[in-house]
């Protein structure tokens, strides 16, 4: 495809503001990040644009995570941080995306080109005259890396977005202070996109058409691409027109409605619920559309699924049973499965969910027990959900999300501190969606610099805090030692952190179930109009009962 050449005025014919172009395109209206002497320029520019604001976190390693949570809810995102020093920060939320295929695209302001050139001893770098050296750390946690002048700005650009818009993972671009300022060299951009193999794509689906039409008990499980890549309508048709039951696993959740008749639940092999592991398990067709078969996902490889029933579908590939089909964009395998597929099941299995009603005294201590049945009867439409690593990940997992609700944590990486940031970046590509945020202290206790930049951008979150002193899943984790105190942690007053932190907010600190009951019911109040925090008391080693089923099957396979 051939790119209209750039038309703009003087001004904003410059690197940067062909850059800061390109990104408004995309839809991105804020870029998340931290000043360095190396990138004002950059911002500098930034604060001149009209369209896109700059969002400063308080490191790079926090921006990361939000930009992150940005572009699960906006579809892309970017985040600006200086050189050497501020790339690094950013090194483990950048390496999260791509292990998530989260198209995140990382700009980079750099040293004079003249130093570089000169290979001086310039501060933020190695001090050994190589300033590509962080570039070529990027190029294994990213899709695609580029050094900008004005010469290839107009190609690298479009490239890198292009590049994570097809891939849905995060991209880099170096640009040197003095080149942002830069007037490009306008050249036509030819830009080579991806398209099916048309012979492929007919042999797939001749090949599907046959299985499914032999198939009894045909199951489709909606996996995390089917969100990366916006598929939710086409996935819903295809249920709709083969009345099929529908699962999800751990980090494909959400990406289907889970308010629909046709959804059964969770798939989590041998750590889900048994009613609908024993309908996916039992399956002679798997329509396994955007899955990732990680350990997360299937349960510590407990899945006990035959290679030989499953049709899946990734990004740019099919493969039923043995068989592998190459060179097809998974958007276009969806549509002709709309044409081509006529078969209908009669019947739908059905599995329950798992936070019932319970028959727990609301004076009784506050635990898991009840908190996350009272959590699936707060959620509304179109809620975000955020989940940290640990306890929560696994209990929230098992909710049932109402119509529109978006859930984002970070289980196939796992970094520790995510939800925090996530929350904030949450907050900021959708302002007029209610966020929640459910953390542990650990998790928190890394990142909880953002409640400030919550407070200080007037986001609105829910946060539910469980605060116990230690990191709860690290324990159930180390199955061979039960009596470490290297995961216990010192006990914050959150309540008055927030307070320090400044702005306005609602807090409550709960012991009972009937505490958090009520300050459930006034966060939901508040929270249209300010930051809501509810510190949840809980006993040490509370947690939902996925988890204990976890440390079991942790406990058999070390035997």
């Amino acid at each position: 495809m051939v790119e209209d050449s750039v038309n703009s005025s003087d001004l904003k014919q410059t690197v940067g503001y062909y850059l800061y172009d390109c990104l408004s395109k995309e839809g991105i209206t804020e870029i998340l990040g931290v000043p360095g002497d190396y990138n004002f320029s950059l911002l500098d520019i930034l604060e001149k644009y009209e369209g896109i604001n700059f969002i400063n976190c308080h490191n790079e390693l926090n921006a990361g995570y939000a930009a992150d949570a940005y572009a699960r809810v906006k579809g892309i995102s970017a985040l600006i941080t200086t050189f050497g020093v501020g790339e690094l920060s950013a090194c483990n939320a950048i390496a999260g995306s791509y292990s998530e295929s989260v198209p995140v695209i990382h700009i980079v302001g750099g040293p004079k080109t003249k130093d570089q050139q000169a290979h001086k001893q310039m501060y933020h770098s190695l001090l050994n005259g190589d300033f590509d050296v962080f570039r070529k750390v990027y190029e294994h946690l990213t899709e695609y890396t580029a050094t900008i002048t004005p010469e290839n700005a107009a190609f690298e650009i479009k490239a890198a977005i292009q590049k994570a818009k097809e891939t849905k993972k995060p991209v880099y671009l170096l640009i040197a202070t003095d080149i942002a300022n830069q007037p490009i060299i306008n050249r036509d951009v030819n830009l080579t996109i991806k398209q099916t193999n048309q012979s492929s794509l007919q042999a797939a689906i001749q090949h599907i058409d046959k299985i499914i039409n032999q198939a009894q008990r045909p199951v489709l499980i909606s996996g995390v691409y089917v969100s990366r890549y916006n598929l939710q309508p086409q996935v819903q048709q295809l249920v709709d027109k083969m009345n099929l039951p529908v699962a999800t696993m751990m980090m494909g959740k959400g990406s289907f409605d889970e308010s629909h008749k046709n959804f059964i639940g969770l798939y989590a092999g041998d750590l889900g619920s048994k009613e609908v592991q024993n309908i996916v398990e039992a399956s002679d067709c798997i329509l396994a559309i955007g899955t990732m078969w990680s350990d997360y996902n299937t349960g510590s490889f407990t899945a006990k699924l035959n290679p030989l029933n499953i049709i899946e579908l990734q990004p740019d590939s099919v493969k039923i049973g043995m068989a592998a089909y190459e060179n097809i964009l998974i958007q276009d395998m969806l549509n002709e499965l709309l044409t081509r597929i006529n078969k209908r099941m009669t019947n739908v299995p059905t599995a329950p969910s798992p936070y019932v009603d319970v028959n727990i005294s609301l004076e009784e201590d506050v635990s898991s027990k009840y908190y996350y049945p009272r959590f699936q009867k707060m959620l509304k439409e179109n809620d975000i959900l955020i989940a940290d690593a640990g306890t929560f990940e696994f209990g929230i997992a098992q909710l049932k999300l109402p119509k529109g609700a978006t859930y984002i944590t970070q289980g196939g990486w796992g970094s520790i501190g995510y939800g925090t940031p996530a929350a904030f970046g949450a907050c900021i590509a959708a302002k007029n969606r209610r966020v929640l945020l459910f953390v542990g202290d650990g998790s928190n206790q890394m990142t909880v610099q953002e409640f400030s930049s919550m407070l200080h951008n007037n986001c609105k979150p829910i946060i539910f805090l469980v605060n116990n002193k230690e990191y709860t899943i690290e324990k159930y984790l180390n199955v061979s030692q039960k009596n470490t105190h290297y995961n216990d942690l010192p006990l914050w007053d959150y309540s008055k952190l927030i307070t320090a932190f400044g702005g306005d907010s609602y807090t409550a600190k709960v012991y009972t179930n009937k505490e958090l009951d009520e300050a459930i019911k006034k966060a939901e109040v508040q929270c249209n109009e300010r930051l809501c925090l509810i510190e949840i008391y809980a006993p040490k080693m509370d947690a939902p009962p996925i988890v204990h089923k976890m440390t079991k099957m942790l406990e058999q396979m070390q035997k």
